[in-house]
């Protein structure tokens, strides 16, 4: 649903499959200290997940966001 709400926005993003690589969920939990999928950064800013994603989308803060990236 994540890339769903940013490919309405037309935002290009990578998406690093953790359950694929060990070592890019370290990486991931080190960066966010969450555990769970997906987790989001913005500008190397850890978001948090979907629904930290849409709450920012809602508060009108996610486009200024994604205009500085």
């Amino acid at each position: 649903m994540a890339k769903k709400l940013l490919d309405r926005k037309g935002v290009d993003y990578n998406e690093i499959r953790v359950d694929l690589d060990p070592s890019k969920r370290q990486e991931m939990m080190k960066k966010s200290r969450q555990r769970t999928v997906p987790q989001i950064f913005i500008n190397n800013e850890a978001i948090g997940g979907y629904t930290d994603l849409v709450a920012i989308n809602q508060s009108k803060r996610l486009d200024n966001l994604l205009a500085q990236s």
